[in-house]
């Protein structure tokens, strides 16, 4: 039975009414305006960071298709979401296909987390030529969400490696890791791969052989490379700590706040900062310092501050 979805017409086809683009930076609302000063405060955050840092970046790289995979496009809502793992992007995904399916979906819940993930269910800028890809750029509103970059690396750890449903990362990282940083594995550990432990995992990010390797994975990859912040001017950076706000005023300038809603939940299992907390005391500072350089760039842009619990050298 074909459900019709209520707004059909609504969330699709709003040509005439002013974009996302328009609204946030001139917004017609007040109670859109007040929203607007803070991340104005959060984009300059940014920039100054990539200014300050460009030393390192002074060769400036022109960006390639394949560093655009992760930015979703909305063509009906003029609207791009360069999606993070581990910072709701479940949630965003299914939001994300409510907005392009042209009222094929109407709540994002009814849509399964497998299926959010089905890369031909969402467009990506990469699939358009240079042109297209430069106009969307520059007339799309662009947007991403952001969390606290150890709390989101306890989060893929916790996902990834203590699950015994995620086969496939114990297989392709699991065995990896207990290879190289575990002296006597047995033989079924090296086979598996699926009791790496959370100093195990951390010394296999600081080991240089790993970067040089291949990229990490998108669970821990660093915002700054997975997003490009420095290359692509993102208009609104929502955050994990202030999720459902950030998001619903994002649906509201893409006129549709009225029906469509951010699905939030409380999930149990949630990665707190207690819990981040307890999974480093067992990291020696030295490795501490080092991750912390890893990410530094996530601390610094999004004006995380370095976390209280850390022992840096």
């Amino acid at each position: 039975v074909m459900r019709r979805n209520p707004f059909g017409m609504d969330i699709c086809c709003r040509k005439g009414s002013r974009s996302p683009l328009q609204e946030l930076y001139n917004p017609t609302q007040v109670s859109l305006s007040n929203t607007a000063i803070l991340h104005q405060v959060r984009r300059d955050q940014v920039t100054d960071t990539c200014r300050a840092n460009s030393v390192s970046s002074r060769k400036r790289r022109v960006l390639t298709p394949n560093d655009l995979k992760h930015l979703v496009v909305d063509e009906d809502h003029e609207m791009i979401y360069c999606y993070v793992p581990k910072v709701a992007c479940t949630n965003w995904k299914r939001v994300m296909m409510v907005l392009t399916g042209r009222g094929k979906y109407s709540d994002p819940m009814e849509i399964p987390a497998n299926e959010a993930h089905v890369s031909s269910n969402l467009k990506t800028l990469n699939q358009y030529s240079i042109p297209e890809i430069n106009h969307r750029l520059k007339n799309y509103m662009k947007f991403l969400f952001v969390r606290e970059p150890f709390e989101r690396l306890v989060s893929a750890y916790r996902n990834k490696f203590t699950q015994k449903y995620n086969t496939s990362f114990h297989k392709r990282y699991g065995t990896k890791i207990v290879r190289r940083q575990r002296k006597n594995a047995t033989q079924e550990a090296l086979r598996k791969g699926d009791d790496v432990k959370f100093e195990e995992f951390v010394a296999y990010l600081i080991d240089p052989h790993t970067q040089r390797e291949e990229p990490f994975n998108e669970h821990w990859q660093t915002v700054y490379s997975l997003c490009h912040p420095c290359h692509i001017h993102y208009d609104l950076i929502g955050k994990y700590e202030t999720l459902e706000e950030d998001s619903n005023y994002i649906l509201q300038l893409a006129g549709v706040g009225n029906y469509l809603k951010f699905p939030t939940y409380a999930k149990s299992t949630r990665t707190t900062d207690e819990m981040t907390t307890e999974f480093f005391q067992n990291i020696s500072s030295e490795h501490q310092t080092q991750l912390y350089e890893v990410y530094k760039l996530d601390f610094l842009m999004f004006n995380y501050s370095v976390p209280s619990y850390l022992k840096l050298e």
